[in-house]
């Protein structure tokens, strides 16, 4: 008989059939058929080598798939399975399996009821391998939790910056920076009825940190801050500004009576001793106030700060309220700092000179050069009206520079005339000498190696000096610049800085050379600190000399340079033959010059 060949429609049926088992196979998808009448359950090949049994039978117990389902797993797909039955709708579980190697895998299973053409209700089904998404998940699950706890980490780390930013390290007030911010928002807090800025003092910081350390001063510190913050409503702020300063912001208070019962009652917690081991420590608190019936907030720090500079200025342990006469004062400044800007520009701050004499020879060795305001209304002023202004507004680094330029054109003055020329010292401010370009005007003066000398004013604390800072002191040396250290000993200057910085020379303070003649603890406090400076090679000049004892008691103790209203008051520059007077004599030429 002739072999019967498939229809067109079978061999398409066939061709269909093995490609879908190449799919089934190259996905590692494996296809069951579960009979529930029977309980009969058929598996294909990758079934078997997805459950890792080696065989390859196509019927299977039910109990070779529940055995190998991970015991923690095996009630939950059994009952998902019991479910699918129960409604005769989709199955679909996940679960892990045990291979028989002991290796865990994630299995899904899905599968649809159907009725077969005998009428036999059953499942077909699939399963395949999800373990590399179930890892996957899992480490993007634990990445997720990584990162959230690195952004939790990260905020908390930010919160406590900005807290450490905004705070003050010691007493865990607000600082400057936070009072700043506050002060800025008030104008726009329409809440505010009335308002008031406290700057207060404590009294006697100084001498407890002196006499007791800096841990009592720390102590002290930390109870004046407790106790003022205990003294003020909660709606107020206070904020610790400075070493013993701490400023306090009082909002809606009901008028002037309610706000001098706080100062007061600030003032009577503060006068409270404070205990620091065995010692019983006394402060007490000046407090400068100015007040508002407003929202007005941009002058009342520095109208409560000329307050409490009042405070001090009377007595201290006191309260002084913000006055017009004040208010006054702090125009006058305020005019007096233009009228500053306006000199510079005319030319009106000039050098005045004193003379540096050889202790031993009493020859004129060196002249220091001392800012004067010629003003053209007041005349002549001295620094002491002047330089606290420049420095409050900014012009100090100014002053230096006009000081500089006037003393390089008064030398070449001289010169011209015949004059051997000493080394002439100036002052430099700290805001002059952290100019980053202060190098380069110094390179365009042109200045020759040796005249100039550059003294470190007091407000320059050496201590603290940073690297950059010493560098550029380095550089300026290497141009022919000498430095001075002035006022040493009168605290604003170490001996660490002196070792730090090595200048060419330090000037003693002259409250140190005030009592040198009649006391010989202070003849030894001198002795000390020319037997320092020698040890480093540094120069000592004592300035400060009123009288020829001084002058002859200093010298004897070494000093190499003397300068003081003994030997010639400062001079402007016109007075030449006056300031180039150079004899032992010296006295009684400055009594003659003088009238004296």
């Amino acid at each position: 008989m002739p072999e019967n060949k498939p229809t067109r429609s079978e061999q398409e049926f066939q061709d269909l059939l093995r490609r879908l088992e190449l799919a089934l196979d190259a996905s590692r998808i494996g296809v069951w058929e579960h009979s529930i009448a029977k309980n009969g359950i058929l598996w294909d090949a990758q079934m078997h080598r997805l459950y890792e049994t080696g065989e390859s039978f196509r019927e299977v117990p039910a109990w070779l798939w529940s055995n190998a389902i991970h015991p923690d797993d095996r009630e939950q797909a059994e009952r998902d399975f019991d479910h699918a039955i129960a409604t005769r709708g989709a199955y679909n579980s996940q679960f892990r399996i045990v291979l028989p190697s002991g290796e865990i895998r994630h299995l899904r299973s899905r599968a649809h009821f159907y009725v077969d053409a005998e009428g036999s209700p059953s499942f077909i089904g699939a399963e395949w391998d999800v373990t590399a998404d179930v890892q996957l998940n899992a480490e993007l699950a634990r990445q997720k939790l990584v990162a959230e706890a690195r952004a939790l980490a990260l905020e908390e780390s930010n919160a406590r910056i900005e807290h450490v930013a905004d705070h003050d390290y010691l007493t865990g007030l607000s600082n400057r920076r936070l009072l700043d911010k506050r002060l800025a928002e008030l104008p726009a807090d329409k809440r505010i009825t009335t308002l008031a800025v406290l700057h207060l003092d404590l009294d006697q910081f100084k001498q407890i940190n002196d006499s007791h350390g800096h841990a009592a001063g720390d102590a002290v510190l930390r109870a004046a801050a407790l106790r003022i913050t205990a003294a003020i409503p909660a709606n107020g702020m206070v904020a610790r500004v400075g070493g013993d300063e701490f400023v306090i912001v009082l909002v809606n208070f009901a008028d002037l009576t309610e706000l001098k019962l706080i100062t007061e009652d600030l003032q009577r917690r503060l006068r409270k001793k404070i205990r620091f081991g065995q010692e019983m420590l006394q402060s007490g608190a000046s407090i400068g106030v100015s007040w508002s019936g407003d929202r007005r907030a941009r002058n009342l720090l520095a109208e409560s700060d000329l307050a409490l500079y009042q405070a001090k200025k009377l007595g201290r342990n006191r309260v002084e309220f913000f006055t017009r006469q004040l208010q006054e004062d702090l125009r006058a400044k305020r005019r007096l700092a233009e009228e500053l800007k306006l000199g510079l520009e005319r030319g009106e701050i000039v050098p005045y000179y004193q003379v540096q004499l050889d202790a031993r020879t009493r020859e004129v060795i060196g002249f220091e050069a001392l800012a004067r305001w010629k003003h053209p209304e007041k005349g002549v002023l001295a620094p002491g009206i002047f330089l606290k202004i420049a420095d409050e507004h900014g012009l100090a680094a100014e002053i230096d520079a006009a000081i500089l330029k006037n003393v390089l054109q008064d030398r070449l003055f001289w010169l011209l005339r015949g004059f051997a020329v000493p080394r002439i010292a100036v002052n430099i401010s700290a805001s002059r000498l952290a100019d980053p370009a202060l190098l380069n005007k110094l390179r365009k003066l042109d200045i020759p190696p040796g005249v100039i000398v550059f003294e470190l004013v007091e407000t320059i604390f050496l201590d603290d000096s940073d690297e950059k800072l010493l560098e550029h002191i380095g550089d300026i040396k290497q141009m022919g610049i000498d430095i001075e250290i002035d006022d040493f000993g009168s605290g604003h200057a170490s001996l660490i800085g002196l070792v730090k910085l090595r200048p060419k020379r330090l000037k003693i303070d002259r409250q140190l050379v005030t009592e040198v003649v009649s006391s010989a603890e202070q003849r030894r406090v001198v002795g000390s600190i020319v037997e320092i400076a020698k040890a480093l090679d540094v120069e000592v000049i004592a300035e400060g000399i009123e009288t020829e004892a001084h002058a002859v008691v200093l010298a004897q103790l070494g000093c190499d340079g003397l300068q003081g209203y003994a030997f010639g008051y400062p001079a402007p520059a016109a007075e030449t033959d006056r300031l180039f007077a150079s004899t032992a004599s010296g006295i009684e030429k400055q009594k003659t010059a003088t009238g004296g």
